[in-house]
């Protein structure tokens, strides 16, 4: 068996502990119906709610606790605070966007400060964030289980206080502080915590040690990877091939095969040797409110799992496609605006993916694919939102990195001038959505799907005619024309070689691509 892996941080409060891994997991919140009154009493009676939740977690509580309870008042009855949130109501935010952006903006002057102390406190003021926020968008603060060790970037003061550590457990943060309020709690109340071990990547339940006396995490040895397992199986007839979606036409052309997906839970049972990887991530299906949507933890922890799930394979996580007929709980205004126009309408709303994008980037192969793209410029609009998300997280020490940024080729114009997105790096064709257009007809009307089968030779020449002006950009389909065996032919005609389905067409798009040669022509025999 091999060693433990030991890593090296700073202690914070003296101690030893041992116990399961809570690797700190997103808030879910749930949607919650539109409230009827203004976003100012919605803020104020939020505020008034975190302040009662604080009080009743101050009573009782011992003199250093109490202290920063009374702190953390303090600030919520600061009127400057709901002043500035009240100015971005009035200005058109969502108020829990206008909130979020109050706060943090405080919270990056503290992250700057040239002062310890003044840098802990930031840490406070992202808890007084998140506990508003929660009320506001219906989400619990739940607490983790007694004897464990939390695992996380950083730990707000009012987790820790709610805690039952009387069973034991202790403190890993991959940054936090030693002069910080969490780590004041936890030496008067004796809890082992270790700081400032940088990232490390660990399972949730998994056994693990916290040495604060020395600084030291212990980790148990990392379990053999899953692929592994799956290859040294004797294969069967039932079980999918393990060729990594890495698949040759009859006559020798390479074609890669990946799946979409919807919701996280999908991939659970998918094996991933079976993939190329994931050509479509439909991030409005995991982000269903705007709760969620202003929850960068939980998009984070969400595209953090998909990418671990690929094991270095590529994840295309389009951002979120919403608007139309594709509305979001909570935002009743701008429905006529769709994907990329809602985004760059809405930025707040593209800046919290944004970020969370940016931090997943940096755990796998992460590209991201823009919806509803018309013109060069929603590109270039985009690119400039990530580089000033990238700037600030570079600023506060987040780790991070800007992926590849492509597009999707759904609307008619873009299509037929692709050679003008200098700034795409890469295309995926969306046909629903190219052919609803095509054929100037909803979806929801009786006769799209024989408007949409009419119309697939105007589809297929206007698809050929993209590719070649894609000008050697990687190109890739993912929309339903692509799970249908009876189109592979054409789709090897016109270029295709990388086709993104639903899972449980992989089977039988396999065995389409091939049967077939290059061209599209059936294969000899075949």
């Amino acid at each position: 068996m091999a060693a433990p892996l030991k890593l090296k941080g700073t202690s914070a409060a003296p101690g030893v502990a041992s116990g399961p891994a809570f690797v700190t997991e997103p808030m879910a919140p749930a949607p919650s119906p539109p409230s009827s009154i203004s976003g100012h009493a919605e803020l104020a009676s939020a505020i008034d709610t975190a302040i009662r939740e604080l009080q009743d977690l101050g009573t009782g509580a011992d003199p250093e606790g109490g202290d920063i309870v009374e702190f953390q008042i303090e600030v919520l009855r600061d009127p400057t605070l709901t002043e500035m949130a009240g100015a971005r109501i009035d200005a058109g935010e969502n108020v829990a966007f206008a909130w979020i952006g109050t706060l943090d903006g405080y919270i990056r002057e503290l992250e700057c400060s040239e002062e310890d102390q003044l840098r802990a406190r930031a840490v406070d003021i992202l808890d007084i964030k998140n506990r508003v926020l929660s009320v506001l968008t219906g989400t619990p603060v739940d607490d983790f289980p007694a004897g464990s060790i939390y695992v996380g970037k950083d730990m707000e003061p009012s987790r820790f206080l709610a805690h039952d550590w009387s069973a034991g457990g202790g403190i890993v943060l991959f940054a936090g502080s030693a002069v910080g309020h969490v780590a004041l709690l936890a030496k008067s109340r004796s809890v082992p915590m270790v700081i400032g071990t940088g990232r490390f990547a660990t399972e949730g339940g998994q056994h693990m040690g916290v040495d604060g006396d020395s600084g030291v995490v212990i980790l148990q040895a990392a379990k053999d990877h899953a692929t592994s397992t799956q290859v040294s199986r004797p294969p069967t007839s039932t079980a999918p091939p393990l060729d990594s979606g890495i698949l040759h036409t009859a006559d020798g052309a390479q074609v890669l095969l990946s799946i979409n997906v919807n919701a996280p839970d999908e991939i659970d049972a998918i094996p991933v040797a079976t993939t190329a990887g994931i050509g479509l991530v439909r991030s409005e299906f995991a982000v269903t409110s705007l709760g969620d949507a202003a929850n960068e933890e939980k998009q984070f922890e969400i595209y953090r799992r998909l990418l671990n799930w690929a094991d270095g394979r590529s994840v295309t996580i389009r951002m979120l496609d919403i608007g139309g007929d594709k509305p979001l709980s909570g935002l009743t205004e701008m429905s006529s605006l769709r994907g990329i126009r809602l985004l760059l309408a809405r930025p707040e709303i593209a800046r919290v993916q944004a970020r969370s994008l940016l931090r997943a980037a940096v755990f796998g192969n992460l590209r991201i694919m823009l919806p509803m793209v018309t013109f060069p410029s929603d590109v270039d609009d985009i690119r400039q939102i990530y580089r000033e998300e990238s700037s600030l997280l570079a600023s506060r020490g987040v780790p991070h990195r800007i992926p590849p940024i492509g597009m999707m080729v759904e609307v008619p114009a873009a299509a037929l001038m692709l050679d003008q997105f200098e700034n795409a790096d890469f295309f995926s064709f969306g046909t629903n959505d190219l052919s609803q257009y095509l054929v100037a007809s909803a979806r929801e009307q009786a006769d799209f799907a024989r408007y949409q089968a009419r119309a697939v030779p105007a589809v297929l020449r206007l698809v050929a005619q993209a590719v070649k002006l894609a000008g050697g950009k990687p190109v890739s389909i993912c929309g339903d024309m692509a799970g249908d065996p009876s189109r592979i032919s054409d789709l090897l005609a016109v270029g295709l070689r990388h086709f993104s389905v639903a899972p449980d067409r992989l089977p039988t798009i396999r065995s389409a691509i091939v049967g077939l040669n290059a061209d599209g022509t059936r294969a000899a025999g075949e």
